[in-house]
């Protein structure tokens, strides 16, 4: 088919590879524009653009789709569909309108459960037992449309975002390029009303961690917002990042260090497996720990 690819971060790079493996012609690759990053705070393209340039790919990335030139740009590529997966901007309804077989979206969630920003993390952070993939065709909505395809996956006790999220994302790219071989054979399967939920944006404010909340929250907390923006708390006066964690065994005083990196919640406790100091790479514990003189209480 002839295809117009929509995304911008790491997650949707293994699905515009897929589509390339594929055989699928890419009409042009859409993505974010390339944002300050960096000490320097100079513009750097997205992973996307990065992947799309090294593939020769022509690229695009518009601020805004709302305007009737960038709306005219985009019919005039003539697409058969358009793949979309993490991109960034809404898309209009003459954006959803011009491919010919309309436009899909690979959703990192079992909608209508998560529809939204952030459908991995909230999912750990629930503590859901299972996520997965749908190939939804787009409309105006959020993630309202129908779904083409789904496919379940278990989430593992300590699972991390950053695990889930490259599980999930190779997962996108095996069922996208499913979807497009079988379209004319797929239902589109209309969401239910009942078990909508919405994944809002992770905001930093949520990363502190309250050690007076039982140990279960926190530990999908812990795990939910690993790597990136990371639960944190305060080890004396140096900040420590929590990278992946566990329930335990032990009772004591909310933030009460019990044995090593095993601390006491508000009911329960948790072990502390990775962590990260300042200015140091990601460690386990028995590295941080052969560093780090721990407090009796964390903050």
């Amino acid at each position: 088919m002839r295809v117009v690819f929509m995304g911008t971060p790491d997650f949707s790079v293994p699905v515009l590879d897929a589509l390339v493996a594929a055989g699928h012609q890419i009409a042009a690759v859409y993505c974010q524009p390339p944002r300050p990053a960096g000490r320097g705070k100079k513009d750097r393209p997205s992973p996307v653009q990065a992947r799309a340039e090294a593939l020769g790919l022509p690229v695009r990335h518009p601020k805004s789709l709302k305007g009737a030139e960038a709306q005219a740009e985009f019919a005039a590529l003539a697409a058969d569909i358009a793949v979309v997966v993490a991109y960034g901007l809404i898309l209009p309804q003459p954006v959803l309108d011009a491919p010919r077989l309309g436009c899909l979206n690979i959703h990192a969630s079992l909608l209508p459960r998560w529809r939204g920003a952030a459908p991995i993390h909230r999912a750990i952070m629930a503590g859901d037992t299972e996520t997965g993939i749908c190939i939804m065709r787009m409309e105006a909505g959020l993630d309202t449309g129908p779904v083409l395809l789904r496919e379940a996956t278990p989430i593992g006790a300590q699972e991390t975002t950053g695990e889930l999220h490259d599980r999930l994302s190779a997962m996108g790219a095996r069922l996208i390029v499913q979807a497009l071989d079988r379209l004319p054979e797929l239902t589109p399967e209309t969401q239910p009303e009942a078990g909508v939920t919405y994944a809002d944006k992770i905001d930093k404010a949520e990363a502190r961690v309250d050690w007076t909340r039982p140990a279960a929250e926190i530990a999908r907390q812990i795990n939910g917002l690993s790597p990136f923006p990371g639960a944190w708390c305060m080890a004396g006066d140096e900040r420590l990042k929590l990278l992946r964690a566990r329930v335990a065994e032990g009772d004591g005083a909310p933030g009460q260090v019990l044995d090593r990196l095993t601390i006491a919640c508000g009911s329960g406790a948790v072990a502390i497996l990775e962590a990260q100091r300042e200015g140091k790479r990601p460690m386990s514990a028995d590295e941080i720990l052969r560093g780090l003189t721990l407090p009796e209480r964390l903050d």
